[in-house]
């Protein structure tokens, strides 16, 4: 997998980890094959930390 893949499979992981975890409060939508449609608030912090892990190579 490149690294382009790997981010977006980390991004795509953790935005349904937060989901799933805010009990509604945010919501995606897959849209066209690379995009996705994000309702609600979105913590940047785990985000960039799920990104900085996938380019490190851990999990």
């Amino acid at each position: 997998m490149d690294m382009e893949a790997q981010i977006v499979d980390a991004l795509r992981t953790e935005l349904q980890r937060q989901a799933a975890e805010a009990d509604g409060a945010l919501r995606l939508s897959e849209g066209t094959p690379g995009r996705v449609r994000i309702d609600g608030p979105v913590d940047l912090e785990a985000l960039a930390m799920a990104v900085a892990g996938s380019v490190a190579g851990g999990p």
